[in-house]
């Protein structure tokens, strides 16, 4: 079992940054390929970035691809989003997820194939 935790989240203008972090307790974390999700209100939850066990191989979605960084330190059972030029648009609650297969070194970008959640952080970026 893999149990994840956000943190990082909170209000800030825009362009400005923020980083989050997920934390995971349990193993083999280290084995798993994790990723970034978001939801804003009223819309269904959309894949940001995802990284490979390794920290390889890296995936983001268009709209964050150069202002968004997602990397890990499997050491401290931690992965990062590190987001700046924080848009009004990417406001959303941000959840990360583990996959549910081991050392897949192409991380999916479906919802589908993370068995594992956290709670969520809640971002939010005033104009």
């Amino acid at each position: 079992q893999v149990q994840l935790v956000e943190s990082g989240g909170g209000l800030v203008q825009a362009g400005n940054s923020l980083r989050l972090s997920c934390v995971a307790s349990g193993r083999p974390f280290s084995a798993k390929a994790v990723g970034w999700f978001r939801q804003a209100p009223g819309r269904e939850r959309e894949f940001v970035a995802a990284i490979s066990w390794s920290g390889g191989n890296l995936v983001y979605t268009d709209s964050v691809k150069g202002r968004f960084t997602i990397s890990r330190d499997n050491a401290k059972n931690t992965v990062y989003l590190q987001m700046n030029s924080l848009k009004p648009e990417d406001t959303a609650v941000y959840y990360c997820a583990a996959d549910s297969d081991f050392y897949k070194q192409i991380p999916s970008r479906s919802s589908s194939s993370y068995d594992y959640w956290g709670q969520g952080t809640q971002v939010t970026v005033s104009s």
